[in-house]
């Protein structure tokens, strides 16, 4: 075993798996109704400064703000989709504000990955993904 192979393996053990992702909102009810309606995430629960949601066994937690320093957009999320173009056609007609068609952004082999982004009720970026196998 090289050092490069126990650098992994002490990795992995350190860090499983992403647990749970927050979304920093303004207007809770607005994101909530966008994560429940428009992305069709069901919803685990609310209270009254946050929401939890499930993205196949990943939570999505929508939360207020707990002080400024939290008070900003957050990170683009990458929702994976099976059939990209049907997925972006379904935002559309729900008026979710799609910034790009679905496109090529790499191909990997055999492998190409496409992508689709778009803005949620607070103007956070996320894009639709979808890895499929190259024509």
């Amino acid at each position: 075993m090289d050092l490069s192979d126990n650098f992994i393996e002490r990795r992995t053990i350190l860090i499983q798996k992403i647990g749970q992702i927050g979304v920093t909102v303004r207007n809770l009810e607005q994101a909530v109704h966008f994560y429940k309606e428009k992305l069709d995430l069901p919803l685990l629960f609310q209270t009254d400064n946050m929401a939890f949601f499930v993205c196949n066994g990943l939570r999505l937690l929508i939360t207020l703000p707990e002080n400024e320093e939290f008070d900003h957009l957050s990170s683009t999320i990458y929702f994976q989709v099976e059939d990209i173009k049907s997925a972006y056609e379904k935002l559309r007609k729900k008026k979710v504000l799609m910034e790009s068609e679905p496109h090529l952004v790499a191909k990997m082999g055999t492998t190409e990955t496409w992508m689709a982004f778009f803005r949620d009720s607070e103007g956070n970026m996320h894009a639709l993904m979808s890895e499929i196998e190259a024509a």
